[in-house]
C-alpha cells in the first residue's frame, strides 16, 4: 500500500466543496480510530453527477470506481472522483487539479494497508501506476513508487542481492513500504534505502538522501512531514549474497504454512508491541479470539493478527472486529495493541486532520 496526505486549499469551489461530516474521526497512521460508521449518511455518489472528467491529459471518473476493488480486503464503496497516474508528471498534475478545486485527496498503490468505508471516499483517489526499475549499478536499484514491493524483492534475489528476502512475502508497493518501513523476518525496508524521492504539495520534486530520514517500527519521516504529497520513488543499495535466493524462498514457505495467504486480508493488523517479548498475534490467540467473527469479518485461525473478510464483511464489521480484539487483550493482559492498517472516513479532509 501506498498512503499520502490529503489536501485542500482555501480556494473554494462551492460546487465541489464537501457536506458537512455526519461523524468525523480523525485517520492518521498512528492512531487507528474506533468509530461508528455513518450508516444513514446519503451515499457519496449521485447518478446526477458527471461520469468522467478530462484536465491535463488525465480522466478523471466520478463516482463510479469501488473501493474494494482497490483494496486487498474487497471493503469499500465508491470514490467520488478517481484517476491513475503513469509518471511523476501525472501524480503532479492529479495533485495540482485537487489542489485547484480544494478537493481532498489519497494516493494509493496495492491498497493492502487500507480500511476504506461501505459509503466511499467524498475526495478524489489517485492510484499509483508509477512503476519503473531502474539498475543504477550492481546491487542499487530505484523503483518506482507504485512498483510491487514483492516483485523487487524476488529479483533482487534472483540476481544475487540481499536485504529485501522479506519483501517477496509484502503485497503492497515501494512507495508504501517505505512510508510505513515495511519489515518482516529481521529486515526492514529502512535497512537498505539509499535515498527517497518525493513531490510535495506545493509542486516540487526533491530527492531526500538516508542521513535526512528517520525509521522507527513501522515509522517514517514521511508520517510527519506536513508538506508530503507523495512519495515518487525509492533507491535500494544490497549487498551481494550467495545465500540470499534461498533464504528467501524458505522465509516463503514459512509464510505460506503460517499466513492466510488465500483469504481477504490486510495483513498484519496490528502492530508489534514494543519490549514486551511477545507479538500482537500470540496476545490474541490467548485471548482466544482466533476464529472470532462479527458479520463477514473474522480473526483468522490461520495466524490471529490478520482480520479477513469472509466475502460479506462491511467496514463496520471490521471496525467492530478490530476494537473487540483490542479491548479483550487490554482486559486480559493491560496491553493496548495499536493498528498498522489505515482506515479511510468517507467525509475525511485536511481540516480534519490531525496529528
Amino acid at each position: 500500500m501506498e498512503i499520502n496526505f490529503p489536501f485542500s486549499t482555501s480556494r473554494q469551489n462551492p460546487s465541489l466543496m464537501l457536506p458537512t461530516p455526519p461523524t468525523f474521526t480523525k485517520m492518521a497512521s498512528m492512531a487507528f480510530p474506533v468509530v461508528q460508521s455513518p450508516r444513514n449518511s446519503t451515499p457519496i455518489f449521485s447518478s446526477n453527477k458527471e461520469q468522467t472528467q478530462n484536465w491535463n491529459a488525465l480522466k478523471f471518473v466520478r463516482g463510479k470506481k469501488l473501493l474494494k476493488d482497490l483494496s486487498t480486503w474487497g471493503i469499500g464503496g465508491p470514490c467520488n472522483y478517481f484517476v491513475q497516474v503513469f509518471h511523476q508528471t501525472h501524480l503532479l498534475s492529479a495533485i495540482r487539479y485537487c489542489r485547484e478545486f480544494s478537493i481532498p485527496y489519497v494516493v494509493i498503490g496495492k491498497g493492502s494497508n487500507c480500511l476504506f468505508d461501505d459509503l466511499g471516499f467524498d475526495g478524489c483517489v489517485i492510484l499509483n501506476q508509477i512503476d519503473f526499475l531502474e539498475r543504477m549499478e550492481p546491487g542499487v536499484y530505484r523503483a518506482g513508487s507504485g512498483f510491487r514491493f514483492n516483485h523487487l524483492g524476488s529479483l533482487s534475489c534472483n540476481e544475487g542481492f540481499t536485504g529485501l528476502e522479506f519483501a517477496a512475502g509484502i503485497p503492497g508497493t515501494v512507495g508504501g513500504a517505505t512510508y510505513m518501513n515495511a519489515g518482516a523476518n529481521g529486515q526492514e525496508t529502512a535497512n537498505v534505502i539509499e535515498s527517497v524521492d518525493i513531490v510535495t504539495t506545493e509542486g516540487n520534486f526533491r530527492t531526500l538522501n538516508r542521513i535526512d530520514l528517520t525509521f522507527g517500527y513501522r515509522s517514517s519521516s514521511f508520517q510527519d512531514m506536513d508538506n508530503l504529497a507523495a512519495i515518487v520513488a525509492a533507491t535500494f543499495r544490497l549487498e551481494r549474497s550467495g545465500s540470499a535466493k534461498k533464504r528467501q524462498q524458505e522465509l516463503l514457505k514459512r509464510r505460506r504454512a503460517t499466513q492466510p495467504v488465500n483469504e481477504r486480508s490486510a495483513g498484519s493488523v496490528f502492530r508489534n508491541p514494543v519490549n514486551l517479548g511477545v507479538s500482537a498475534a500470540e496476545l490474541i490467540d490467548k485471548a482466544g479470539l482466533k476464529g472470532c467473527s462479527i458479520g463477514g469479518a473474522m480473526v483468522s485461525n490461520i495466524h490471529a493478527n490478520f482480520l479477513v473478510n469472509n466475502g460479506a464483511s462491511t467496514s463496520q464489521d471490521m471496525l467492530n472486529l478490530i476494537a473487540l480484539v483490542k479491548d479483550k487483550v487490554d482486559s486480559k493482559f493491560g496491553v493496548e495493541l495499536e493498528e498498522e492498517v489505515l482506515y479511510f472516513h468517507p467525509y475525511w479532509n485536511y481540516a480534519n486532520w490531525e496529528r
